[in-house]
């Protein structure tokens, strides 16, 4: 065999180097010349609203450039990056969306992740319905759904004081809760809103959960393993890289919230600087008060925080999520 097999195949090929490449024929050219025709739109998308930007913003960040007086543009070196790292409202912005991102990401995945579980449920009825129940807020546009919770938590007609009131607590009126004037309580009324719509998250957790085989279960269930361990020993490692994917993106998201805390309070900050996040201190910076010099090194500020964060979940992530395609 060995002696055929040196027969047949070239020289270069028993010494182990790789075959000559042969040239691309005509139909070989065609196809090219038409895969880069069909991605050539995105490819110029990409580079006008994206590349460019993205080299202009850090340019930017280099300049003192205000938007009510362009001509007068000068170099400011790294100035702008200095004052993003000394300002105490930079730091005001940091800590107010570190203290929502330790409140809300748990809660958000959690809530996701029990809800997927129970509309997984074989013993539930009317399972399509409530899917569509729980998923159809995401499709609302989010400042209109900020808008109704503004009514809900108002705290004179909202029916969530008036719920609570029923347990005896001195919940409405102008001495009751007032969510959005309490620098605690807003976290939690800004945690309301975003439960509302994780209909997102749950879809793609349940989508996971349907992809696991019943065999696991059945097994685990022969075994004798009750409902906790097979949700801990079956259900959460195959359904790891799920979580994975959904904390990634809440952390992303987490990062440059803006939209709720600016239809609510606008750049006042209030109350207490509890609605100062960053995104919405850079806005403020660049497009408020037109300092676009200083905003953009604010932008990039916000991008290295969003790239050390996702680089610290992709390097932890080897211990704890587990892929069907691994080998222990």
């Amino acid at each position: 065999m060995s002696g055929f097999t040196d027969a047949v195949l070239p020289a270069r090929r028993r010494r182990g180097d790789r075959p000559a490449r042969r040239p691309a024929g005509p139909m070989q050219r065609r196809e090219a010349r038409w895969g880069y025709a069909f991605i050539s739109p995105w490819l110029i998308g990409f580079l006008l609203f994206w590349a460019v930007p993205i080299g202009a913003s850090l340019v930017f960040s280099t300049l003192d450039f205000q938007l009510t007086d362009p001509g007068a543009t000068t170099f400011a070196g790294t100035s702008n990056w200095e004052r993003a790292l000394s300002d105490p409202d930079t730091w005001t912005a940091l800590a107010a969306t570190f203290r929502f991102t330790v409140l809300f990401l748990p809660l958000s995945l959690v809530a996701a992740l029990g809800l997927a579980l129970l509309l997984n449920s074989k013993h539930l009825k009317f399972t399509g319905f409530f899917r569509l129940l729980f998923y159809a807020p995401s499709m609302i546009p989010l400042v209109a759904g900020v808008l109704i919770w503004q009514q809900v938590l108002n705290p004179q007609t909202g029916w969530v004081n008036r719920l609570i009131g029923l347990t005896g607590i001195d919940a409405v009126g102008t001495d009751g809760i007032r969510w959005f004037d309490n620098p605690v309580l807003v976290l939690f009324a800004f945690s309301f809103i975003g439960l509302w719509g994780i209909g997102n998250a749950m879809m793609v957790n349940l989508a996971g959960l349907q992809g696991i085989p019943t065999e696991l279960y059945e097994a685990a269930e022969i075994d004798g393993a009750g409902w906790w361990r097979r949700l801990r020993s079956v259900t959460l490692p195959l359904l790891s890289p799920i979580i994975f994917y959904n904390l990634v993106i809440g952390s992303v998201a987490i990062l440059q919230y803006f939209v709720v805390p600016w239809v609510l309070f606008g750049a006042t900050g209030r109350p207490g600087g509890a609605s100062r996040f960053l995104l919405v201190h850079f806005y403020q910076q660049a497009f408020v008060f037109g300092d676009m010099g200083y905003g953009a090194a604010l932008a990039w500020l916000i991008f290295l925080l969003v790239a050390v964060f996702t680089a610290v979940l992709f390097g932890t992530s080897r211990h704890w999520v587990h892929y069907g395609t691994e080998r222990s």
